[in-house]
């Protein structure tokens, strides 16, 4: 079984109006030394398959289907292997 991150983020060329409102909050606030704010979305699930490889390739293909906008979204995988959830 393996723990699965799945960290979607907005390519560099898309607005993100979040992190643009987090950036003015900042400023706002006084944190003037704080830019280029980004908001990623993180999601964390099991994946009760034997390989590595094939635990991969489902997370691949469940993060391209539901998890990420493939127009505007890039996404970064990482299992770590697990005894149980």
């Amino acid at each position: 079984m393996f723990k699965a991150k799945v960290i979607v983020k907005r390519r560099k060329s898309i607005l993100d109006p979040q992190g643009k409102a987090a950036e003015q909050g900042a400023k706002l606030l006084g944190f003037n030394n704080i830019q280029s704010v980004r908001m990623n979305k993180e999601v964390e699930f099991f994946v009760n398959l034997a390989s590595k490889e094939e635990a991969f390739r489902e997370v691949s293909e469940f993060s391209e289907k539901l998890l990420a906008n493939p127009i505007m979204e890039d996404y970064e995988i990482q299992l770590e292997e697990v005894d149980e959830a």
